[in-house]
This record gives C-alpha cells, structure tokens and sequence, in this order.
C-alpha cells in the first residue's frame, strides 16, 4: 500500500509543507478536506491548499501563459496571512512533476516542501473522473482521462515522494490518515 524514504527537513527549523501529490483521479482534494478534519480533531493547527485554486483564471496574463507565476504569487500572500494568524502545518494539494516545480513551491512558500504521492489504477482513476464531471463537462473529462496514465508515469518517473500511496481500495478518510501517519501526526495503525 505505501513505499516510504525519510526526507529530512532541510531548513533544519522543523518547519515544512506537506505536498499531497498525484496525477488526475487518484484522490488528492478528497484526501486534503480528511486531512483538515483529522488535524482539527487532533488540535493541531493547520491550513490547507489546493494548488488548482490559485491558478484557475482566465485568459491568462501574456507574461505567464501557464498562471504558474500568478499561482506562486497567490499562495505565497495566502500563506503569508495564514502564518500571521500563528503557527501552522501547511498541507498542500496538486501535482508536483518536476524538481523546478518543487523549488518554485519552497520559494513561494519559504518552506521546505515534503510530497506524498497518491496512486490509484487507471480503472478507479477513470471512474472516479466520470463521477466528477457532468455531461456538459464531456471535453474537461476527455482531457483529463487523456493524460492521467501519461502524468502518473512523468511523477513515477521523478521520484521526488517520500511515500507512495495506493489508494485504490482505500476512502479519502484512510488516505489522510495514511498521509498524517508519514509525518508522524497519527500512530502507526
């Protein structure tokens, strides 16, 4: 179920972002809410990001036609009001493919960035894709059931996780759980 390899923090300040990665389908904003709801419950303060919100604008600027300056930019004074608020866990969503995408975070984020990978078969991937979108979101699902087999092989092949997650068989609850317990916040079941 999960192939684990310590990371240590290499800000040497304990303080870091856990990065919930994955390609399309395999359950990374489902695990996200569960994350948030198992920290609560533990008292342990946290914010939570998905990395699709602070990018999802339309047209994009012509400095930036991927919004990936424009999501640096958002979760970096997102972030910035969270901390003020007090110490936190960031727990972050989205896909992480690249090691020029795992430093464009910590910058952001002046953090240290620590991702998990979701899995999931191509089976559950695609149902859990049509289970997402409507008929009048046809062409969003096609694009997605498209490319999820190529973007999972292109974050397999990075290998830049700390732990991979199998989540066909488990609800988003057990994945949090999973997730929490590489990090230490739950006991080893």
């Amino acid at each position: 179920m999960t192939r684990a390899r310590g990371t240590p923090d290499s800000t040497g300040d304990g303080e870091y972002a856990i990065f919930v990665n994955g390609s399309y389908g395999t359950g990374k904003s489902a695990a996200l809410e569960h994350i948030g709801d198992l920290l609560a419950t533990a008292g342990q303060a946290f914010s939570l990001m998905d990395i699709d919100w602070f990018h999802r604008s339309w047209p994009p600027a012509g400095f930036d036609p991927d919004n990936t300056l424009i999501e640096a930019r958002n979760m970096a004074l997102v972030w910035s009001n969270y901390r003020a608020t007090g110490p936190r866990q960031l727990v972050v969503s989205g896909v992480l493919g690249s090691r020029a995408e795992l430093d464009r975070y910590s910058r952001s984020l002046n953090l240290t960035v620590r991702p998990v990978r979701l899995v999931a078969s191509p089976q559950v991937t695609e149902t859990r894709l049509r289970g997402r979108y409507t008929a009048a979101q046809r062409a969003r699902f096609d694009w997605h059931a498209s490319r999820h087999r190529e973007l999972g092989e292109r974050l397999a092949e990075a290998d830049m996780d700390e732990a991979v997650i199998d989540t066909d068989t488990l609800a988003p609850a057990e994945v949090a759980a999973a997730v929490l317990r590489h990090f230490g916040y739950l006991a080893a079941s």
